[in-house]
């Protein structure tokens, strides 16, 4: 505790600790496994979890660069830490992942309370750039791409929740015209089948109920050693924990495969959801956004897995206002929104990202306050989508992993069906981490109610 002299009065202030680190964790699920990978190589040097900000010396930002909004938000974040630091010099700031690598060096000078960058294939080294850092050696940083890096033998530092990310790739070789994910995170590459399945079993030894496999495109799955694809090693997790729940995201379309979905048909234990990003409802558009395949084929793909796997659910991306985008392209994407009734969706309106495609070769030509009028009217009938597929699953009986207290009250729970769907009930004498049977009594455009039926 440090003791400061203020005009007669005694102020009494928290000293940071520099052993002490907290990370902040902007965008999708892939950044948050790379905290839990960040945590557990700063934990092996000696650094410790702090409990907030107020008590950490290095405060670290993992960054997202898919679209505008997330850096905004990262910016607010650094101009907070501005403040901080400029009250305890000492505080050590540091940003790690997308935004660093996309924007390299050129944050020193864009941020000046920077002391350190790390890449998506640099957090092996952020004991050694924070101990630079420390030592008076400020804007040092490491953003090497390595092709070989996957963390094989860093165990995630997990807390305690009921579900839990494992990545079985990294990277992206698919060059869609707006996406910055390719260069940011680079080549595709893959964990080794030794390796996951591990890491599963471990997890499922811990009393985690649920995981979900992660990749920026699984369908590209490929064990380096065997050239196992992913709907084996779906398989093979899954009868790994037979007793575990089973997700993944994210496919890409033209990589989805009657195989998978065979895969998942088999298992009981694999969810009935996909996340499958469509990004547009109309060809021309998904050919201007380089992605490989035709609204037909994304349509064919749907009713292929639909008949498959009766009931399950659908969530996709959606971006309004690409280049180019016409009053036709947006009425086509409602049109297959309407068509298709997806459970839930991603909506943005396009943001240029230095150094893709889209901007370099194609004109940011849709007038600003045309992409938000579109993207509402697409947020607009989602939550009507939404809402009816909630209605009228009212009277129907479906299972659901408790997973925490809701949020209005300790007196209920709240929880997920296998299709993804929140289920909002009251607990009784059930506990998160139950696997219960709930009667669906009522609904909204996010949740479902319902009562849960014990002896069912």
């Amino acid at each position: 505790m440090l003791l400061r002299q203020n005009r007669g009065r005694e102020v009494f202030l928290l000293k940071r600790d520099p052993a002490k680190f907290h990370i902040y964790t902007f965008g999708c699920q892939m950044n948050q496994a790379d905290s839990d990978i960040m945590t557990t190589l700063l934990r092996n040097e000696g650094y410790l979890p702090a409990s907030s900000e107020d008590d950490a010396g290095i405060i670290l930002l993992n960054t997202c660069a898919v679209r505008e909004n997330a850096v905004e938000r990262i910016e607010h974040r650094l101009q907070h830490l501005k403040g901080l630091k400029r009250k305890d010099p000492g505080l050590l700031v540091g940003l790690s992942g997308c935004v660093p690598q996309y924007r390299r060096e050129k944050l020193f000078d864009d941020f000046p309370v920077i002391d350190f960058l790390a890449g998506p294939d640099a957090y092996r080294s952020l004991p050694s750039l924070i101990a630079e850092a420390a030592s008076g050696c400020r804007r040092v940083s490491s953003l090497e791409f390595d092709i070989s890096e996957t963390y094989v033998g860093v165990a995630p530092s997990r807390n305690d929740s009921l579900s839990a990310f494992v990545p079985v790739m990294r990277g992206c070789n698919n060059m869609c015209a707006f996406c910055v994910v390719p260069f940011t995170r680079g080549r595709e590459r893959s964990h080794p089948f030794g390796s996951i399945i591990n890491e599963v079993r471990e997890i499922s030894e811990r009393g985690i109920r649920e995981i979900t496999l992660l990749g920026q495109n699984v369908n590209s799955y490929r064990d380096p050693e065997t050239g196992m694809d992913f709907p084996q090693l779906l398989d093979a997790v899954s009868r790994e924990v037979p007793e575990l729940r089973i997700r993944f995201t994210t496919s890409h379309p033209k990589d989805m495969s009657r195989s998978l979905a065979e895969t998942i048909a088999s298992r009981t234990n694999i969810c009935n959801h996909i996340h499958l990003p469509v990004q547009s409802g109309s060809t021309r558009m998904l050919g201007r956004m380089n992605r490989g395949h035709t609204i037909e084929e994304y349509r064919a793909k749907i009713d292929m897995i639909r008949a498959m796997i009766p009931g399950i659910s659908f969530s996709t991306d959606i971006i309004a206002g690409f280049c180019g985008e016409s009053e036709d392209d947006h009425r086509k994407t409602l049109e297959l929104m309407r068509d298709i009734r997806f459970d839930s969706a991603f909506m943005f309106y396009y943001s240029v990202r230095p150094g893709t495609l889209a901007a370099s070769t194609m004109q940011d030509d849709v007038a600003e306050e045309v992409k938000k009028r579109r993207l509402q009217e697409i947020i607009d009938l989602q939550s009507a989508l939404s809402a009816a597929l909630h209605h009228e699953a009212i009277g129907t009986v479906v299972e659901v992993l408790a997973e925490t207290e809701s949020r209005r009250s300790s007196g209920q729970l709240m929880g997920r069906t296998e299709t993804n769907r929140v289920v909002v009930f009251d607990r009784g004498s059930s506990s998160p981490g139950d696997l219960l049977m709930v009667k669906i009594t009522g609904s909204t455009s996010a949740t479902m109610t319902g009562e849960s039926l014990p002896n069912y």
